[in-house]
């Protein structure tokens, strides 16, 4: 979504009801010819842009609802109903902005996958190592993935044990141990010390690259959230037409025309389903879960079965102390405080777990000294 669709359209929704709660101010004041000014002001600022909406959706080979709107807001302007033709503007405007509400929500998740993504790697040949940027990694190059930084390429452990934070991959929050020789994928983090790998993958075919060919590709679709109005538009629009026609022949008035197609104008079908994803994407963002897009979301729906990978359970992906056990003659509480006074200094989940309960219980720490964490030592 670019810049311009990002302001221009919540802009044009505060115009619109600016307008329409500045025309009904001024009617209230017995000041009609003001009051149909601002009316007819919002009316035309929503035309505009709607004529242009219309003109993409047909270039799909695509009918929307919105060209219902369109002829309708033409309609009120020609036979002086303003009052009406506003309304449908900030109906038409807000469901605009809304949807697009739901596309930058359904993409910032990806953003910051893509900002996760290595670019650069550090290549080990002899006793020197280099910083190269990603696309020169090739097969068999050894690199060197120091603490902290993200596994640039897929590869093997060479040597020491690895301990990664996968979670941007799997979602699992325990870091897990990769021994030597054992397999890596590029998007994990480095959660312990200075490990060196070997490549057995370039940049653009390891699993990060896929992700990010994945966000990329969600990213550039940047396709509009199929409404229900649309889907039902193939038959909807010309059973529209052909009764503002017939209301038109039978009565002799362009008035009765408009009115069926004011009526028929489906604004709470505009309104409604972005109203309803945008609350979707955001309710689940605040629980953990990424949804790709607003189709996606809509697709479910539909869905009948749900698989889990691993042994099928569901966590919040946050380890906490569910019991102490001691070996007698020793207090619980003072074994707790030892042990979170010493994991004050790490960095490792579980040791934060043991912290966390220690200082929900009150317990005085002490700091420790000279303190070494072993990676894959348990």
């Amino acid at each position: 979504m670019d810049a311009a669709r990002r302001w221009a359209e919540p802009a044009l929704t505060a115009v619109t009801v600016a307008a329409l709660a500045a025309g009904a101010v001024a009617w209230l004041a017995d000041n009609h010819s003001v009051a149909n000014t601002c009316w007819i002001a919002g009316t035309v600022l929503a035309l505009v842009p709607s004529v242009w909406w219309v003109i993409a959706t047909l270039r799909q080979k695509r009918l929307g609802v919105d060209l219902i709107a369109v002829l309708s807001l033409v309609g009120t302007l020609l036979v002086g109903e303003y009052l009406a033709g506003a309304v449908i503007a900030v109906m038409l405007a807000g469901g605009r902005a809304l949807e697009a509400a739901a596309e930058r929500r359904a993409t910032h998740d990806l953003r910051a996958l893509l900002a996760h993504a290595p670019r650069f790697a550090r290549r080990r040949v002899g006793s020197a190592v280099k910083v190269v940027p990603l696309d020169e990694v090739a097969v068999d190059d050894v690199l060197v993935v120091a603490t902290g930084e993200v596994v640039p390429v897929d590869g093997r452990v060479l040597g020491s044990v690895a301990v990664l934070d996968e979670s941007v991959l799997t979602g699992e929050a325990l870091s897990v141990e990769r021994a030597n020789g054992e397999p890596l994928r590029s998007g994990a983090v480095n959660a312990g010390s200075t490990f060196e790998m070997r490549a057995t993958a370039g940049a653009a075919d390891s699993t990060y690259a896929g992700i990010v060919r994945l966000a990329e590709e969600a990213r550039a679709e940047n396709a509009p959230v199929v409404r229900l109005a649309d889907r039902l538009a193939a038959w909807f629009l010309p059973l529209t037409l052909a009764t503002s026609g017939a209301a038109w022949l039978l009565s002799g008035s362009a008035v009765r025309a408009v009115a069926v197609l004011v009526v028929a104008t489906p604004c709470p079908l505009l309104l409604a389903a972005p109203v309803a994803i945008v609350s979707g994407l955001s309710r689940a963002s605040r629980r953990g879960v990424v949804i790709r897009s607003g189709g996606a979301l809509e697709n479910l729906g539909q869905a009948t079965t749900l698989v889990l990978d691993k042994t099928g359970t569901l966590t919040e992906g946050r380890p906490r102390v569910v019991e102490l056990l001691s070996a007698p003659g020793h207090d619980t509480a003072d074994v707790l405080s030892l042990a979170a006074s010493v994991d004050q200094m790490s960095g490792h989940v579980l040791a934060e777990a043991i912290v966390t309960e220690a200082l929900a219980r009150n317990l005085v720490l002490a700091l420790p000294t000279d303190v070494v964490e072993e990676p894959g030592q348990g």
